[in-house]
């Protein structure tokens, strides 16, 4: 068809890299279409497409120049408008200098008045959104897309966000979202998703993994496999949207074309990651088993990174995404060249092959020049490759297992392939005795290494996270295991706060969530192996625990220091002074987590006593002038000399 297809995802943070775009890539590609994939700084994307557009016109101007090693000088010209940058461009450099300045102003003034919103470029626009919360940048998101489109009808914004709240979306951008998963082909040449006579499921495509060479965001959990073996799940659970964004379970989806195709394209890559949301509920889970094995997921299995080197240049040579593979060989020409594996004389020879060549910058680095040039830079990549050692590879089920449908039959299959971790769900309390049921029947079938997350802030009370945690960390103690723990804040997907992370849930309150999240910040978001340090941070009972969640935030960031000064001590013993009905009176106002004005919360000197406690600290123990800091350094020095690790900041 020959469209140009702007896949965009709004730039958040997120862990895995977006599996819908990666689906509409190959669907679109499949078709003949040009995509291009983009996350990142919106403003960045359209100065990069219009200096695009003024570098090509410079080169029907002037093509004895190479514009495009100036690139990034006339961008920053047609962005900031500043004579400086206009200067640094060269433009007299060119004998055709006089017809060169009006077509950078033209550009400039193109981006600047809006004009380039009058000329979109692209036939077909799709937007991924993730989780609420993120609902101001997404909205952005789509707004920027309706200025790319050139037909509205064509911008598909599709995801998680999309398929829980369209009508809120609707409203808020005109754009009418699609819901759930494309899966939907044309029956005799109609009715199919995005086109009347598509032919493919999209859903269950192979996922286009260049397009994450595309950009510069590194996505933390790369270098898997993404897949689903199942879609849906058969639980109804109030806090989860997927009965929502997958109402029917789909018991079985083969696993092994989609595998196969992604390491012909791509290469092998190293881990499995299992995006289904209730696994263990599918009859055909032996299928799925063998399947998982039969793409080389078995127990001991180890990953012979492939020469990525030789892969883009052969997907280079396919034609395969040139945008993406350009940039990826560029990088992997600089790592190699910082690769302390060779020798300093053989990353000196490389970096004289990439000035002759000149690929010592990625906008000299040309398709054709890296294709010409292979066999000058292969045998370093080979001494590269042949010098790594294989890594284990591991199945990951990502969204986690049920605890209430172990059985010995399900945990025999699960032992026949490297399951790390096993995540098993241990969202509400009331679940223990299956969940326990669970990690022990593993543990007598060999699987040693487990993790979870754990909801609270949903209608569970605080001491239920204490419970769940502390069940956790015994077992680990016990039954020689490793259960990583990571506290998870619930987020309503609806309502009033589901656009915020404001939510606050019946049992809870400002002071405890701040309180939480302190800790975790201490503890790097997890909790695993260890008594000693469990205690310290969430207390050695419910007791202990309680009084953490009400103890200063600056108290619990740093910890031992506040307990040498005494603070902390003194801070304990005026809330033990307290009556019943005094502290009655002063909890609500220490719950609601606001110590800006203390003199304006309350008239009772003892109240304004205890609550000086609460002021934020933080910025006085940053101030090299303050006593406090020269106390805090003092200190961490006491510390070091001991041996011992303080707080950190």
């Amino acid at each position: 068809m020959n469209r140009r297809v702007l896949l965009l995802e709004p730039n958040y943070k997120n862990k895995f890299p977006p599996i819908g775009l990666m689906k509409l890539a190959t669907y679109f590609r499949l078709r003949g279409d040009d995509v291009v994939f983009y996350k990142g700084d919106l403003t960045e994307f359209v100065i990069r497409q219009i200096t695009e557009e003024c570098v090509t016109q410079l080169s029907k101007v002037d093509d004895t120049i190479d514009w495009k090693l100036r690139f990034n000088r006339i961008a920053t010209y047609i962005r900031y408008r500043r004579k400086s940058d206009l200067e640094s461009i060269g433009i007299d450099d060119s004998d055709d200098a006089i017809f060169i300045y009006p077509w950078i102003e033209h550009f400039k003034k193109f981006y600047h008045s809006g004009e380039y919103k009058k000329h979109p470029r692209w036939d077909w626009v799709g937007v991924t959104t993730l989780f609420t919360f993120h609902w101001n940048i997404t909205i952005d998101t789509i707004e920027f897309a309706k200025t790319m489109v050139k037909d509205q009808k064509n911008l598909m914004v599709g995801g998680i966000l999309a398929s829980i709240q369209p009508k809120e979306i609707e409203e808020a951008t005109g754009i009418k979202p699609h819901c759930g998963t494309l899966h939907t082909k044309a029956i005799n040449g109609k009715g199919g998703d995005i086109d009347e006579d598509n032919p493919y499921v999209i859903d269950e495509l192979p996922l286009d993994y260049s397009i994450l060479d595309e950009i510069d965001y590194e996505y933390p959990d790369g270098g898997s496999y993404y897949s689903y073996t199942t879609r849906g799940c058969i639980r109804r659970c109030p806090f989860c949207a997927v009965w929502t964004l997958e109402p029917q379970y789909q018991e079985y989806i083969p696993l092994r074309k989609r595998i196969e195709r992604v390491r012909r394209l791509y290469g092998e890559q190293q881990n499995l990651l299992l995006m289904d949301n209730n696994v263990l509920a599918s009859p055909k889970l032996k299928e799925i088993i063998e399947d998982i094995k039969s793409c080389g997921f078995t127990i001991g299995a180890k990953y012979p990174e492939p020469n990525q080197y030789f892969i883009a240049i052969r997907n280079l040579r396919l034609g395969i995404n040139n945008r993406a593979y350009v940039r990826k060989c560029f990088k992997l020409l600089q790592d190699i060249n910082n690769y302390k594996g060779l020798s300093e004389k053989l990353r000196t020879e490389i970096f004289a092959l990439r000035e002759k060549f000149h690929l010592l910058h990625p906008d000299t680095c040309r398709r054709e020049v890296l294709i010409a040039t292979y066999k000058d830079f292969a045998p370093y990549f080979e001494a590269k490759y042949k010098r790594l050692k294989g890594r284990l590879r591991y199945v990951d089920f990502n969204q986690g297992v049920d605890a209430r449908l172990f059985s010995e039959e399900i945990v025999t299959l699960l032992e026949q392939i490297p399951v790390r971790p096993l995540r098993v769900a241990f969202d509400d309390v009331k679940t223990e005795p299956k969940y326990r049921k669970a990690i022990r029947l593993s543990e007598k079938h060999g699987l040693r290494d487990f993790s979870n997350y754990l909801l609270y802030n949903f209608k569970d009370k605080p001491v239920d996270l204490y419970h769940r945690l502390k069940i956790n960390v015994d077992m680990c103690e016990t039954m020689n295991v490793s259960i990583y723990s990571f506290p998870m804040k619930y987020h309503p997907i609806r309502g009033e706060h589901s656009h915020d992370r404001d939510y606050i849930g019946r049992h809870w309150n400002r002071k405890y969530i701040r309180a939480v999240q302190a800790i975790l910040n201490a503890t790097k978001g997890k909790i695993g192996r260890g008594v000693s340090f469990f205690e310290k941070a969430f207390g050695r009972n419910e007791e202990e625990y309680m009084e953490l969640l009400l103890m200063p935030e600056t108290f619990l960031l740093f910890r031992f220091f506040f307990e040498d000064l005494g603070y902390t001590q003194e801070w304990r013993a005026a809330m033990a002074e307290l009556t019943d009905e005094e502290r009655e009176e002063l909890l609500p106002i220490i719950y609601n987590n606001d110590f800006n004005h203390i003199e304006e919360l309350t008239d009772n000197e003892k109240f304004r006593r205890i609550l000086t406690y609460y002021k934020d600290y933080r910025k006085e123990i940053a101030d090299h002038t303050s006593e406090l800091y020269k106390l805090k350094q003092e200190f961490e020095k006491r510390q070091k000399e001991n041996g011992r690790i303080y707080d950190n900041d």
